[in-house]
């Protein structure tokens, strides 16, 4: 290799390695995570360096360097469907890469890549990860770069990323800049990106008022889940994820069920409701609907059987008495009264549910985790033929 490219450092030769790939600017920008408008500026400093006279000049340079192989780039990647390299953190974390799974290491390793993949594409500085993976028990060594370092082997195993700047190329699933690590946007396929997409049009079809859409979509962003959400893992961080993705899981259930009461079909909604409640009786929202559904399904005394319990779990688990959301409903179960809104449980307004919730969601799943599992499984009942 000419000694002008081996003087390059590593983003520069990231840099050319892309330009000699064919990559558009924004391509280029976006695998090696800078800003768009600097790669013009940084690509004419590299020619200006190389002595080299324009772009094209750069591809050529590139080849010959032995930067660029025929036939191993990002454009001949992209020929397949979608990133080679797949995350999951609703379960055990895991990862695959053409479908073969991968070793991810110990798991103070996984769990730096967890909180890279539940970043959303932000970069995360190494304090913010040694915060959010070791807590208060921080390591003697820098361990964060040693750690990136062999996430970005383990993760594009069989594509020759044995050194430190492997992991900056156009190929690279971990890149740094100056604000930290984050995963290459397009790189990888990270499950809890797609459930909050089938979230997100679950809820568009519940405002839409499309009860068989919102049960399907359900139905799909439940069927994500593998297990409790990153099981096993340490840190601080993996731990509010594990109790924010079962809160997600648990709403994914309600707004399914309400889909189904909505759509004539409260067998299998009393059916999954129930499950629901066994698995999480602190859970007030759950325990409210299900009430509901049993009142009007005629089943007055169950629904009260119903509030006995969680008042009882409430009390003995949180030293709390129920919430609004479950009083309310109860004296609706005692009057009897059938005018109520529809098949759910009286709302409270935004603000003051989100308050009720904010108060007890946490410690109520705290609570759960001392006692059971946060994963129990959830059986999702077939669903029926639509009628003709």
């Amino acid at each position: 290799m000419p000694t002008t490219v081996t003087m390059l450092g590593n983003q520069e030769r990231a840099l050319l390695s892309a330009v000699g790939c064919g990559l558009r600017d924004d391509e280029i920008a976006a695998a090696l995570a800078v800003p768009e408008a600097s790669v013009a500026e940084q690509l004419a400093r590299l020619l200006g360096k190389l002595g080299l006279r324009d772009r094209a000049a750069a591809v050529v340079h590139a080849f010959d360097c032995g930067l660029v192989v025929p036939g191993r780039g990002p454009r001949a990647r992209r020929a397949g469907a979608g990133p080679r390299t797949r995350v999951s953190v609703l379960g055990p974390l895991e990862a695959w890469r053409d479908g073969r799974p991968l070793r991810l290491g110990h798991l103070r390793q996984q769990a730096v890549l967890a909180a890279l993949a539940l970043g959303g594409g932000r970069a995360l500085g190494r304090r913010e990860l040694l915060d959010g993976v070791w807590g208060v028990e921080q390591p003697a060594a820098n361990v964060v770069p040693v750690y990136v370092y062999r996430l970005r082997k383990a993760l594009g195993a069989g594509d020759g990323a044995d050194s430190l700047g492997a992991g900056d190329g156009p190929d690279a699933v971990i890149a740094y800049d100056r604000c930290g690590y984050r995963l290459v946007p397009g790189a990888v396929d990270v499950d809890v990106v797609l459930l909050e997409e089938l979230a997100g049009r679950a809820e568009a079809a519940d405002l839409a008022g499309d009860p068989a859409e919102v049960v399907r979509l359900c139905a799909r962003a439940l069927g994500l889940f593998r297990g409790e959400p990153l099981a096993g893992l340490p840190g601080p961080l993996a731990e509010l994820e594990r109790l924010r993705l079962t809160g997600r899981r648990i709403a994914l259930a309600r707004r399914r069920a309400e889909g189904l009461l909505r759509l004539g079909r409260s067998a299998e909604a009393l059916a999954e409701l129930y499950a629901l409640f066994a698995a999480h009786p602190l859970d007030e929202p759950v325990a409210a609907l299900l009430m509901g559904a049993l009142h009007r399904d005629g089943r007055r005394a169950d629904a009260a059987a119903v509030f006995d319990r969680a008042r009882r779990r409430l009390a003995d688990d949180l030293g709390v008495a129920p919430g609004v959301l479950l009083l309310r409903t109860h004296e609706m179960v005692l009057r009897g009264d059938e005018s109520g809104p529809g098949l759910v449980p009286v709302r409270l307004p935004r603000g003051q549910e989100a308050k009720e919730r904010s108060s007890r969601g946490i410690r109520s799943l705290r609570s759960c985790s001392q006692h059971q599992p946060l994963w129990p499984p959830l059986q999702l009942l077939p669903q029926a033929a639509p009628s003709p």
